[in-house]
């Protein structure tokens, strides 16, 4: 039998660039949203993620906050940062229902178009994320948890975050591997968490705790 592939933890560099596409009202935002990149839908639901250990905003969806700073369109905006983003594992469908969640404010609303002040465009941006290795590997379970608590916060965004939605993972890839190595019950719970609601190292103080209780758990079941 082949041995286990081992788990390499990885980082990455993000080159953020504007598009050049910006709005003014609502209906501008729609048509721009139908046409960006799927790069650039993940970079303005997910960037405040990243950086919120350094600062906690209202609103981390970039268009929750426009729609309530620019346009005083308050309802709107939190329809949009109440779009459950753990729901997706891909942007395509995350993409529809802000499009959709946009499109039913303007219905209720008579079709009424609201224009931001001068100076308070949205600017539609993108990232491109270059992968690199860490040089941190587990080969084990046991190991995979020694590893961890040394892990950068954008190593684990990029697991947590970016490998399931922007990568279209149908889970997290800690879950993916340790479901691999026969750690399914470790898996499922990891993959239950919500990181949407933690900051990331409060995400990886989880994980970590999951691990030391399950593994505690399995110990005692063992035979003296």
């Amino acid at each position: 039998m082949a041995e286990a592939a081992p788990f390499h933890f990885r980082t990455e560099n993000r080159l953020v660039r504007l598009t050049g596409l910006k709005a003014t009202t609502l209906r501008a935002l729609l048509e721009h949203l139908r046409a960006v990149s799927g790069s650039s839908i993940f970079y303005h639901t997910h960037h405040q993620y990243l950086a919120r250990h350094f600062v906690t905003p209202v609103f981390y969806d970039d268009f929750a906050a426009w729609a309530m700073e620019a346009l005083q369109e308050p309802e709107l905006a939190e329809k949009l940062a109440a779009i459950d983003l753990l729901a997706f594992t891909a942007i395509r469908p995350l993409r529809n229902a802000i499009v959709e969640t946009i499109e039913r404010h303007l219905a209720g609303n008579a079709g009424r178009v609201r224009e931001c002040p001068p100076g308070d465009e949205f600017h539609f941006c993108e990232s491109q994320s270059f992968i690199m290795p860490t040089g941190l590997v587990a080969r084990d379970v046991e190991e995979f948890f020694a590893v961890l608590p040394r892990v950068t916060n954008v190593s684990l965004f990029f697991h947590f975050f970016e490998a399931r939605l922007r990568l279209e993972q149908p889970t997290n890839d800690f879950s993916a591997w340790l479901g691999s190595q026969g750690a399914r019950d470790l898996a499922r719970a990891i993959d239950r968490l919500d990181p949407y609601v933690v900051t990331l190292d409060e995400l990886k103080a989880q994980i970590v705790a999951l691990g030391r209780d399950l593994r505690r758990v399995e110990h005692a079941r063992q035979p003296a």
